[in-house]
C-alpha cells in the first residue's frame, strides 16, 4: 500500500512562487502515474497536472498551463509541483495522487478524474494574498 505525504504549502503573495512536494512510501512509486489536484472552499476538487511513471509525459489543466510545472524524482520517491506567478484564485488545498498503470492517457482521454486515482496525500494548503 502506497502512502503519500504532501508538504510545501504556505501563505504567499500574488506573483510569488512555491514548490509543493509529495513523498511516497510503502510501494513502487516509480511504477505510478501521479497527479496534483486542488480544492478551494465551497468548490469541487479540480485537476491540476499529470505526470507519467517516467516523467516523460505531462498534462496540465488550462488554468495552470504555463505557470505550473509537475516533475518527479523516482530515486527519491518524490513528486513536485513548481507553482509560479501565483494568483489569488490558486488558493486551495493541494493534494497529490497516484494511480497504477503508469500512463496518463488511455488513448481516448487523459486520466484526470478523481476516480482514476487510488492513492491520495493528505493535502497541503496554499493561500495566495493580493
Amino acid at each position: 500500500q502506497v502512502q503519500l505525504v504532501d508538504s510545501g504549502g504556505g501563505v504567499v503573495q500574488a506573483g510569488d512562487s512555491l514548490r509543493l512536494s509529495c513523498v511516497a512510501s510503502g510501494g513502487t512509486f516509480g511504477s505510478l502515474a501521479m497527479g496534483w489536484f486542488r480544492q478551494a472552499p465551497g468548490k469541487e476538487r479540480e485537476f491540476i497536472a499529470l505526470i507519467d511513471w517516467s516523467g516523460g509525459a505531462t498534462y496540465y489543466a488550462n488554468s495552470v498551463k504555463g505557470r505550473f510545472i509537475i516533475s518527479r524524482d523516482n530515486d527519491k520517491n518524490a513528486l513536485y509541483l513548481q507553482m509560479n506567478s501565483l494568483k489569488v484564485e490558486d488558493t486551495a488545498a493541494y493534494r497529490c495522487a497516484g494511480r497504477t498503470g503508469g500512463t496518463i492517457y488511455s488513448g481516448i482521454r487523459y486520466y484526470n478524474r478523481d476516480s482514476d486515482f487510488t492513492y491520495w496525500g493528505q493535502g497541503t494548503q496554499v493561500t495566495v494574498s493580493s
